[in-house]
């Protein structure tokens, strides 16, 4: 019998986005509780042959690596995982593959925390719950200036939603030509122009070594102080310490963030108490039509494993 692991299934739904039973001689367990501990981990997953991981919820180092012997087969949701010593899962053995996925629901969500934080929805809604009414002043959008870090799939598709709503574009990242902004309605501005200009600055980049603390004190210092940040793509984008002290002295006027340098993000943790700040847990990606592609893929997957013809394999570059 063939030893399945899915981690970290928060919202208990992974057994029932895919046909897990198709596959012939596996016993599937699924986890919706999450161990950060390695001792732990170990302690659970040590007996199972194969574990798919939901993107980069649990971290698999060389030390963790080395200590699952039985381990044969490590599927991560998406087609790419940081968290992967894909280097070492080679030199043990292991096979690691990815799946597909779907792009717009980060972006989706983006629009969702820039709208709710401008018109302080949140805020309201406690107030209202709490026997208050119109408690807030909000701002609209039409006429601001966003600007977006990072033009690719999903920086564009917030590039037309904010051209939908009238707002003056500006983008930077670091391989941005001026043909690639005007074809989506942007104008290409240096960073720090970008950060001096905008009333919404929005994060679209890949987490690098390069983009690690891309924005921190000095950063956030030449932006507007009515100007508000968000943040869907990776938190250490951000220093969190810079950002912290920034809301706190009311140097921007608030963050909108679904992603965090540590996660789950612990209920004492200062930015849960920073003041302006719009904060959900990494649910980005997380829709039920972004589930079953992980999901059913990774069946796939592991089927094709089965069979000895591995597909979507990931190789460290």
């Amino acid at each position: 019998m063939v030893r399945v692991a899915i981690l970290d299934d928060y919202q208990n739904v992974a057994r029932r986005l895919a046909d897990w039973n198709s596959l012939s001689g596996c016993e599937v367990a699924a986890f919706s509780d999450h161990l950060a501990d390695e001792t732990s981990l170990v302690a659970r997953l040590g007996d199972f042959d194969i574990i798919v991981a939901m993107r980069e919820r649990t971290p698999f180092p060389a030390s963790l690596l080395k200590r699952l012997p039985s381990l044969r087969l490590l599927v991560t949701t998406g087609s790419r995982n940081s968290a992967i010593d894909l280097q070492a899962a080679r030199a043990q053995g292991i096979v690691v593959c990815g799946t597909g996925g779907l792009g717009y629901p980060t972006s989706e969500l983006t629009w969702a925390l820039i709208m709710a934080h401008m018109r302080q929805v949140a805020t309201e809604d406690r107030a209202i719950r709490e026997g208050r009414w119109q408690t807030t002043l909000g701002r609209g959008l039409k006429g601001k200036t966003i600007g977006i870090i990072g033009l690719g799939r999903k920086g564009t598709e917030v590039a037309g939603y904010a051209k939908a709503f009238g707002m003056d574009i500006i983008a930077w990242s670091p391989n941005l030509t001026d043909e690639r902004s005007r074809a989506v309605g942007a104008r290409r501005v240096a960073l720090p122009d970008l950060l001096g200009q905008s009333d919404i600055v929005t994060i679209h980049i890949v987490l690098s070594e390069t983009t690690r603390g891309l924005i921190g004190e000095k950063e956030l210092a030449s932006m507007k102080p009515s100007a508000i940040i968000v943040n869907t793509s990776r938190g250490p984008i951000i220093k969190q310490d810079a950002l912290v002290d920034a809301l706190e002295k009311g140097v921007i006027a608030g963050a909108a963030l679904d992603v965090f340098d540590d996660e789950p993000l612990s209920d004492v943790h200062p930015l849960v108490k920073a003041p302006n700040t719009l904060l959900t847990p990494h649910v980005g990606y997380a829709t039920e039509e972004g589930y079953r592609v992980f999901f059913e893929d990774a069946v796939e997957d592991i089927a094709a494993f089965l069979r000895h013809s591995p597909i979507r394999v990931l190789v460290a570059e």
